[in-house]
């Protein structure tokens, strides 16, 4: 195996782990999984790069990750009552860039969503921005560019 191929093997040992626990709703463990100062951007404008100045679905710093976890799991928001139980299927991967610090992996995701009798699909094209730790892998940016965007999104109640 190559360095490449390895360093892309683990990048999506860790994907497939944040996958796992948000569909098993491991919100916690997904959010040790982040650096600190990392961001979670949803972008309305799947072509959108200057996320701190256009408008977003989501664009979470540590606090609004924090929150969002919170949320779903005190069961207050409508949007998060009943749990929407989900599935999402990632593949694709290609390794963008390596380097000692930084390994970013794009890959695609279809994610599958049930809640009170109805099902919904979204698939989206995802960039990870990956920083190797000591105890392991920290995400630092994670981009979910939604293929469908340009339809409303509808109440998500639950981690892209």
């Amino acid at each position: 195996m190559t360095t490449a191929e390895s360093v892309l093997f683990n990048a999506i040992a860790v994907i497939n782990l944040e996958g796992d626990l948000l569909d098993q709703g491991e919100f916690n463990a997904w959010l040790d999984l982040w650096q600190h100062d990392g961001l979670y951007v949803v972008p309305i404008d799947p072509q959108e790069t200057d996320f701190k100045n256009t408008l977003n679905y989501a664009c979470d710093d540590h606090e609004m990750r924090a929150k969002r976890v919170k949320r779903l799991y005190s069961g207050e928001s409508i949007s998060t009552t009943p749990r929407a139980r989900t599935l999402r299927t990632l593949s694709r991967f290609r390794l963008l860039e390596a380097s000692d610090s930084e390994v970013i992996v794009r890959g695609a995701q279809s994610l599958w969503e049930h809640r009170k009798g109805h099902s919904r699909h979204y698939a989206a094209d995802i960039t990870w921005h990956l920083q190797p730790q000591a105890d392991g892998w920290r995400i630092s940016q994670k981009v979910i560019r939604l293929v469908n965007s340009d339809d409303v999104l509808h109440s998500i109640g639950y981690i892209l």
